[in-house]
């Protein structure tokens, strides 16, 4: 298993205000790395009692050049809140991994713009220089893994696969997609997975779809089709609100645990690889929980 809707719950559920929605900003302060530990500490607890692996998916998703430009972050200010991030992954694994519950520490990359609507698409070449620096400073700490999370096109996709394979470092790539299947920039999911492993030699250790409710792209399973196999791991929106609806919303949609649940459990017959789960924005221990159980049973 994985966490859930990390920045939903800080901003719904415990009150913070994250600057561009990056929860990276709560390493800045005691208050909000208090805030962070207890979130991860939950989720590590539940891995630990029902006897699962736990990736801890670092709150790096918003680290990266250009977003510590718009924070108002140095260059080096940028690399410590990095390397602190993971600190505080391995300071939980050495706390609560077991040997029923291994744990993986992932350094989380976001994209470089928006993680619905791109502003700018990069080359696969730019956005290997671009999240290269991130993901060196991943390289130089005890991070096991990247995961490039909310991808919303192909060619940030092999980008990241291409610095991660650079640095020593193994990287799952995980696409979002819209209310009919595709990715933001209008590429089928199956399209760019493919593309992404045709032009990485299939370096990508495995793909996700997350930021997406399950009716988004369950219609996209119902082939034999082999991309399918590459699809390791999910994480979905409680909501089954599109992006443009999550974005102007000013209220929490939670959705229905038991009912993002029982979907799951339809997701793992047609995704024959599904072993890494957990939710989106929206989620919460109470949903991550409930489906695990559900694939537990």
């Amino acid at each position: 298993m994985t966490d859930g809707g990390l920045e939903t719950t800080l901003i719904y559920q415990d009150g913070f205000d994250l600057p561009e929605f990056a929860a990276v900003d709560l390493l800045r302060s005691e208050r909000g790395t208090v805030a962070l530990r207890s979130y991860y500490t939950r989720y590590a607890g539940i891995a630990t009692e029902l006897g699962v692996g736990f990736v801890l998916e670092s709150p790096t998703w918003r680290a990266s050049p250009a977003w510590a430009t718009r924070l108002g972050y140095s260059a080096s200010e940028l690399e410590q809140l990095n390397r602190r991030a993971i600190a505080l992954m391995e300071e939980i694994r050495d706390r609560y991994e077991t040997s029923d519950a291994p744990f993986v520490i992932s350094g989380c990359v976001g994209p470089q713009g928006d993680g619905y609507q791109p502003e700018e698409m990069l080359s696969a070449d730019a956005a290997e220089t671009y999240h290269g620096t991130q993901i060196a400073t991943f390289a130089d700490t005890c991070a096991d893994m990247v995961s490039a999370i909310t991808m919303t096109y192909a060619a940030e996709a092999v980008g990241i696969v291409r610095a991660a394979s650079s640095a020593g470092l193994p990287a799952a790539i995980s696409f979002t997609v819209e209310t009919d299947g595709r990715l933001p920039s209008g590429q089928a999911l199956g399209e760019a997975i493919e593309q992404v492993d045709e032009e990485t030699q299939q370096a990508t250790s495995y793909f996700m779809i997350n930021c997406a409710h399950p009716t988004h792209f369950e219609h996209l399973l119902m082939s034999d089709t082999a991309w399918l196999e590459r699809v390791r791991g999910v994480r979905a929106n409680a909501s089954t609100k599109s992006h443009a609806e999550l974005d102007e919303a000013v209220t929490l949609d939670d959705g229905d645990p038991d009912d993002l649940a029982r979907r799951h459990s339809a997701l793992r017959s047609r995704l024959p690889n599904l072993n890494v789960i957990g939710g989106c924005c929206g989620t919460d221990h109470r949903h991550v929980t409930a489906i695990c159980r559900a694939f537990l049973d």
